[in-house]
């Protein structure tokens, strides 16, 4: 009898063979049939091959830009820098144990702990644009069993994020951003991990920033509501920048500490969104922001019901009540009735990541697969995949998308290498994938999300 991961695993295969180039479906179907039946790891592979093209070797390790027909576009930001090409290699590693995967992830680290120590100071705090990203970088590497100077290094960025905390009688911050980019909320999420997993002093770090979040949110929709920072009077009430972001670190902050401030909190968050939403035939959107694009609405983590429904996911974990559930298949229901992804949309646009496109509702499917299972969400990811590997180019240097990143300059194409926009965010799901056939557990969850 077929198993539901079975079912999942080969029925997504078969989508995603019908949208290969013809040579590397006949390779692929081969290889299953001969017994090899990983072929997402070996998709994941080519997208490697390709960054691995791009690699640049220095005398303090080796660097891969985002951008590889712009070799100095090399970055420290997970969000589309080095540091999600390393977490994607380590990943590689454990799936494949091939120690050629860890040399790449320890050189590539290597070019990264250069760049902490020579360029620290002018790094943020945030999770995808700064230092917290670096460390949960380092600390996945720590977790592949990599070596003890990654956790060594992982704790040495969190010292770092400690030591420049702003500290006052609201509490605790690092810029005047709330958001889950680059602000507080982030920041935030790796504090708690961090104090989870070496020393309270990041935990009671993380507790203040969150009295500092509460200090800052301002009365909507009678519930409460967060701009994307104190100087920018904006509305984005998804996850990325918003509202929604914000109320999914307060929670997570309450199962860390029991302080019912927060869990208060992240209601109000909740209360909010429920005033602000859209609903028609079942389905949940919410509005991608204010001032023009109360009308546009977004489909993937950033801006869209991916993102936004991790913090009614989070509530429900905490409380059990099955309203909060509802809302997750609410939102699940709005990209289902948007026709994605073969539909695009002023807010889904000729993007396949992470952060705004297709991989971004493929990663959730597979967390829906895991922890909520609908066959509707089985049916999307099948769609998705098909999609994506329809989209993709493929060629003697491996695998790759090239996609318009922002929504406003849809002329402006590129392959890029990074996580949340580009190849290694798009291989991580690939690996995803194979880890959810193999019926393992996946070991490198960022801390945003509560899918693990």
């Amino acid at each position: 009898m077929t198993t539901r991961r079975e079912w999942v695993g080969q029925s997504a295969f078969a989508a995603a063979m019908l949208g290969l180039p013809s040579s590397l479906r006949a390779e692929l179907i081969a290889a299953r049939s001969s017994g090899a039946k990983r072929p997402y790891l070996d998709l994941a592979i080519r997208v490697a091959t390709w960054i691995e093209a791009s690699r640049q070797v220095t005398d303090h390790g080796t660097r891969y830009p985002a951008n590889p027909l712009q070799p100095d576009s090399v970055g420290l930001d997970f969000y589309n820098g080095m540091p999600g090409v390393v977490m994607f290699y380590t990943a590689l590693f454990q799936s494949t144990e091939d120690v050629a995967w860890l040399r790449a992830a320890r050189a590539g680290a290597e070019y990264l702990l250069h760049g902490i120590e020579t360029n620290g100071e002018k790094l943020d705090a945030g999770l995808y644009t700064g230092l917290a990203g670096l460390g949960f970088t380092l600390a996945c590497l720590d977790r592949a069993g990599a070596g003890d100077r990654y956790f060594a290094a992982a704790r040495r960025v969190a010292d770092l994020i400690k030591a420049r905390a702003k500290i006052s009688e609201a509490g605790a911050q690092w810029t005047d951003s709330w958001d889950i980019i680059s602000g507080i909320a982030g920041t935030g999420l790796f504090l708690i991990d961090a104090g989870k997993a070496w020393d309270a002093g990041y935990l009671q770090l993380a507790h203040d920033a969150g009295r500092r979040l509460l200090a800052a949110g301002e009365s909507a929709a009678g519930g409460l509501m967060w701009f994307p920072a104190g100087s920018f009077r904006r509305k984005y009430p998804n996850f990325s920048h918003g509202t929604a972001g914000v109320g999914y670190f307060l929670a997570t902050l309450y199962q860390a500490t029991d302080d019912r401030r927060f869990l208060d909190g992240a209601l109000k968050a909740a209360t909010y969104l429920d005033g602000v939403a859209t609903r028609k035939d079942g389905a949940t959107t919410i509005f991608h922001q204010s001032g023009g694009g109360e009308n546009r609405f977004y489909l993937s983590w950033c801006h869209g019901p991916v993102g936004t429904a991790r913090l009614f996911y989070r509530l429900h974990q905490i409380t059990g009540d099955g309203r909060w559930l509802d809302w997750v298949h609410a939102l699940t229901r709005g990209v289902l009735l948007s026709g994605a992804p073969e539909q695009q949309s002023d807010g889904y646009w000729n993007n396949i990541s992470q952060c705004c496109g297709n991989v971004g509702i493929g990663q959730y499917c597979i967390d829906l697969a895991r922890h909520l299972p609908t066959p509707e969400a089985k049916r999307l990811l099948d769609r998705v995949v098909a999609n994506t590997m329809q989209r993709a180019h493929d060629d003697a240097t491996g695998l790759r998308w090239i996609q318009a990143e922002n929504r406003t300059q849809p002329e402006n194409l590129v392959a890029q290498t990074g996580f949340m926009q580009g190849a290694a965010g798009v291989g991580t799901f690939f690996l995803q994938l194979d880890a959810f056939e193999q019926g393992t557990d996946w070991k490198f969850g960022q801390p945003d999300t509560p899918f693990q």
